[in-house]
Parts: C-alpha cells; sequence; structure tokens
C-alpha cells in the first residue's frame, strides 16, 4: 500500500474519532493539527535528550582520557629511572 495513502487514511480515522468525540462534547482537541504538533514537540523533545546523553558521554570520555594520560604520566616518572638503571647495567 503506498505510503501517503495510508497516510491520510490514518489521519482521516483521526479527524473522524475526534469529530465524533466532539459532537458528544467529550473534546475538542483530538485532530490532526493537534496530534501533529504533539509529534513535533515529542521529537524536539527526544532530540535535547539524545543530545544531553551525547554531552554526557563526552565529558566522561573526556575525564577518563584526561586520567589516562596523568596515570601514564606518573607512571613514567615512577619507573622510567628504573628502566634507565637497568639498561645501563
Amino acid at each position: 500500500m503506498n505510503t501517503k495513502k495510508l497516510m491520510n487514511t490514518a489521519l482521516n480515522g483521526l479527524d473522524r474519532i475526534g469529530y465524533t468525540l466532539d459532537r458528544y462534547g467529550i473534546t475538542g482537541k483530538v485532530n490532526r493539527h493537534n496530534l501533529a504538533a504533539f509529534v513535533m514537540a515529542e521529537q524536539k523533545h527526544l532530540e535535547g535528550e539524545w543530545d544531553s546523553l551525547q554531552v554526557r558521554f563526552e565529558r566522561r570520555k573526556s575525564q577518563v582520557e584526561a586520567l589516562y594520560h596523568s596515570v601514564e604520566s606518573r607512571a613514567e616518572r615512577l619507573v622510567g629511572p628504573v628502566l634507565k638503571r637497568r639498561k645501563s647495567t
């Protein structure tokens, strides 16, 4: 089935449900416009959450790299002289 045709069928069904609910006085907020607004808002919300997770990951990665370099430089200062003595003998 064509994607556009399927989408139009779903949106028409949504409009029909919204019209029926509105006719019974239940709500006037079920329609394709409110659904599209909701979907776009949630999309932006999820994009923000994804960006936040990426920033946290990069921050932790940077912290681990800094710790690694710190440990590596300390190890070189401690082990370096021992290795030099060993090579010279």
